[in-house]
């Protein structure tokens, strides 16, 4: 199995409650040590007054049968170099008070020794803790506190890490070629973030392969007819030479190449994430001059947008050519301000678009309904017309005319100068 996310992120909690544990051990341990020196200095201020320096053996041996008795305790006094003055219960060995704590192991836990300020020690065996706090092994509370947080943390953390798990598999998955699929959003932290992000990405690839499949299978489709009259002519002006039929083989030609350079350029917007608007374009003027071409009458007041001149060109050069091989006579072009955008609106006079269609004209050779297939279908014109204009931050839409045809609108968002 490889490194595990649940393992690593579950070491790494149980290691910071163990660091934390050995902290608060250590911080225990001192705040013990200073507590037992006050404990200390109290208890042996208390066998000093019990047992005053000027006190015989016989109020000595008084006093400790009466500690012994109230303490459940064996006691022995000894001199200073050793030797026992007297003692209650069994008696006990010699000890100086610096070897208290080796009292404290095992079963001698309960032994103490204090020196008394005359130089007597007092060795003590005692039933309880009567002269020092009560004690408890702080690191078993450590230990048990470590290891409810270690069982509460697996299913929190056995969560958290099984979502990445899951997030995983569905971009393996994702990656072996099901585009359809999405990753499961889960919560609202930032693994549903990425999960969000991941299905914005898998949508936006799917739409870029399902619409190359469907440039590829159309372009195939549509590049057909121009090469098989091509052909045609071809053998025909060989069998039998003429002008017109040059002319036809040149005007395939032309179709052929404009049907590659809008496939190329359709594939160029597709994968360009921006496109440099460096130019300040006089859209006017732009349009009379593509209308001029094109003896499409032209009108509306001078504007200014900023964006990419050539692709402009190409956006209102196909919807005057949208509308003159699709639509009737008269067509025209009109540059106008409304509010703070900037709207080119193309007109033509012929049968109008179907409300039902009006958004599917822009989808790449998209065929309206009722048209035949030798009449051809929209081809990639207006599907560039509306790529253009997304990058300029424009929208275009279709509209009917209260005078019959059709009425395409683009609006660029541009302030007034």
């Amino acid at each position: 199995m490889r490194n595990s996310l649940f393992v690593k992120v579950y070491l790494t909690l149980l290691a910071s409650l163990v660091v934390v544990a050995l902290a608060s051990a250590v911080f225990v341990r001192f705040s013990h040590d200073e507590e037992d020196r006050g404990w200390a200095a109290r208890r042996d201020a208390f066998l000093a007054a019990m047992l005053p320096a000027n006190t015989d053996e016989q109020e000595t041996r008084i006093m400790l049968a009466r500690l012994g008795e109230a303490f459940d305790a064996d006691i022995t006094v000894f001199t200073a170099d050793g030797g026992t003055i007297a003692s209650v219960g069994t008696p006990l060995p010699f000890a100086t008070p610096g070897d208290r704590d080796h009292f404290r192991r095992g079963e001698d836990r309960r032994r103490l020794s204090a020196r008394l300020p005359d130089g007597r020690v007092v060795v003590a065996r005692l039933s309880g803790n009567f002269f020092g706090p009560p004690r408890a092994n702080p690191l078993i509370w450590l230990a048990l506190i470590a290891g409810i947080t270690g069982l509460i943390a697996w299913p929190v953390v056995r969560h958290l890490t099984g979502r990445l798990e899951r997030l995983r598999r569905g971009v393996e998955v994702w990656g072996g070629g099901d585009l359809a699929l999405r990753a499961p959003v889960e919560g609202k932290d930032e693994v549903a973030a990425v999960a969000e992000s991941f299905n914005r990405a898998a949508e936006r690839i799917e739409g870029l392969v399902a619409a190359h499949r469907s440039l590829l299978a159309n372009a195939s489709h549509e590049l057909r007819s121009p090469l098989a009259r091509l052909r045609m002519a071809s053998d025909l002006n060989e069998a039998a030479p003429s002008q017109a039929r040059r002319r036809e083989i040149m005007r395939n030609l032309s179709e052929l190449d404009e049907l590659v350079e809008e496939i190329l350029l359709a594939s160029r917007l597709d994968h360009a994430g921006t496109v440099e608007l460096t130019d300040d374009v006089d859209l006017l003027a732009l349009v009379a001059e593509e209308g001029a071409r094109h003896s499409v009458e032209v009108t509306g007041e001078a504007a200014t947008v900023k964006g990419n001149a050539r692709l402009l060109a190409r956006l209102v050069r196909n919807l005057i050519q949208n509308a003159l091989r699709h639509g009737a006579p008269p067509v025209s072009a009109e540059v106008r301000r409304h509010g703070s955008a900037i709207e080119l609106v193309v007109r033509d006079h012929g049968q109008g678009i179907a409300e039902a269609e009006r958004e599917r004209v822009f989808e790449p050779f998209y065929r309206p309904s009722g048209r035949s297939e030798h009449a051809g279908g929209w081809g990639l014109g207006l599907s560039l017309v509306r790529q253009i204009a997304q990058h300029h931050g424009a929208n275009v839409q279709q509209e009917g005319s209260t005078d019959g045809g059709a009425c395409f609108i683009v609006t660029f968002p541009t302030k007034h100068d």
